[in-house]
């Protein structure tokens, strides 16, 4: 297949592998978690800035300002539009109120703008527990706060839409101050300790059979990664309903595998290379889809980011967008989903026809249908495939 097809031949491509008379349970069973590409959002909990912390920051760093001009509705809302793999940033605040006085609310009454709604009202900051910040005393208005209320909210959903393919929870660890904010709060670095109460607090909202977890997939291999190369990722039927935790940044790998080197007993999966023992996913955000696509046929899970710092999204440039549409990234993250677009120029990143998942174009088999992976779920206002231009011109 080549690379330079149009997303619509990829529609097209999806509905021709059609195995006459599979059904959804025939394919669940021959589907693996691996051999699916679903879209993703970029901070998933990112409200944006109020109106006086906009012309605050526009004005101080006008090209700051710019990079973090987004933001996503709730969480529930992205699931329902079609996302399948979100973004927490949490910061470790084990006392409560470490992060509960911004200090951009300070600088915007200095400056003499009238004052915001209150980013807290009901002080759920001063609880101790992770908290969801994007950036500490500069950019911290969240959809749900707390991690434990990110992960309700999620759970929720789940259990209101069983049948849903996985649902991907990348989790990244924030640390060190706001250069651009003077004397800004530090977030504290974490260490085994503090995985360890992460692992307890995602454990006190999930249980362990609604979590596709390392232990499962490693099975009796000798490591993760030999399991994954092996193809040992569960299948749908094994999967559907349940999520999967990701470590985002790679750097907090060695901290969480100590002591757990084959990620014994963990719920996250590490960011890690190819080749270490607990290499069963690998980030991407700048890889070429010739890395992907190497990467996907040895068995890991692949994130890659289509855009950053909304210039795609301003000027319209699909190009590292189209080249992830044509890899077997099993994430493709953006800052806007389909049900999102870009209010500079409708950009938006989805596949043909809305559907929130198709079967992997690297590496599913060959009798793979799409449109069987959620049959009743499309993103963001997309027609459903019996009422798409493509599908029109097959009948």
């Amino acid at each position: 297949m080549q690379r330079s097809v149009s997303i619509a031949a990829l529609f097209v491509f999806s509905i021709v592998r059609i195995l006459p008379g599979q059904t959804k349970s025939d394919q669940d069973a021959r589907v693996h978690l691996n051999q699916i590409q679903v879209i993703g959002s970029h901070n998933s909990y990112n409200l944006g800035f109020a109106p006086s912390e906009e012309k605050f920051a526009r004005s101080r760093n006008p090209r700051e300002y710019e990079a973090l001009e987004y933001s996503h509705a709730t969480l529930s809302a992205q699931l329902n539009g079609g996302v399948r793999q979100l973004e927490i940033d949490i910061v470790q605040d084990p006392h409560g109120g470490r992060f509960a006085h911004p200090k951009i609310v300070a600088l915007t009454k200095q400056a003499g703008l009238p004052p915001d709604t209150d980013f807290d009202p009901n002080r759920k900051m001063d609880k101790a527990g992770f908290k969801v910040i994007h950036i500490p005393d500069l950019n911290q208005r969240s959809s749900c706060l707390l991690l434990t209320d990110c992960l309700k909210e999620i759970r929720a959903w789940s259990k209101a839409h069983p049948e849903h393919v996985p649902l991907f929870l990348l989790i990244e660890t924030k640390h060190g101050r706001t250069e651009s904010i003077p004397d800004s709060v530090e977030a504290e670095p974490f260490t085994s300790e503090t995985f360890d109460a992460l692992d307890k607090e995602i454990r006190s909202v999930f249980a362990d059979s609604e979590m596709i977890l390392p232990d499962k997939v490693r099975g009796n291999h000798p490591t993760l990664e030999a399991a994954v190369r092996a193809g040992h990722w569960p299948t749908l039927a094994e999967s559907r309903g349940k999520v999967i935790f990701l470590m985002d940044q790679k750097n907090a790998g060695p901290v969480y595998t100590a002591g757990h080197p084959l990620l014994q007993g963990r719920v996250l999966f590490t960011n890690s290379d190819p080749g270490k023992p607990d290499a069963a996913f690998v980030e991407e955000n700048e890889g070429t889809p010739q890395l992907i696509d190497q990467l996907v046929r040895q068995g890991y899970i692949v994130r890659a980011r289509a855009d950053e710092s909304t210039i795609a999204a301003r000027t319209n440039d699909t190009t590292r967008r189209d080249a992830l549409l044509h890899s077997g990234a099993q994430m493709i993250s953006t800052d806007y989903p389909l049900s999102e677009p870009s209010k500079w120029t409708g950009y938006s990143v989805g596949f043909a026809g809305g559907l929130p998942a198709r079967c992997n174009i690297i590496n599913a088999p060959a009798a793979c249908n799409s449109s069987l992976l959620e049959p009743n779920a499309r993103s963001g206002g997309v027609p459903s495939p019996e009422n798409h231009p493509v599908s029109q011109q097959l009948k």
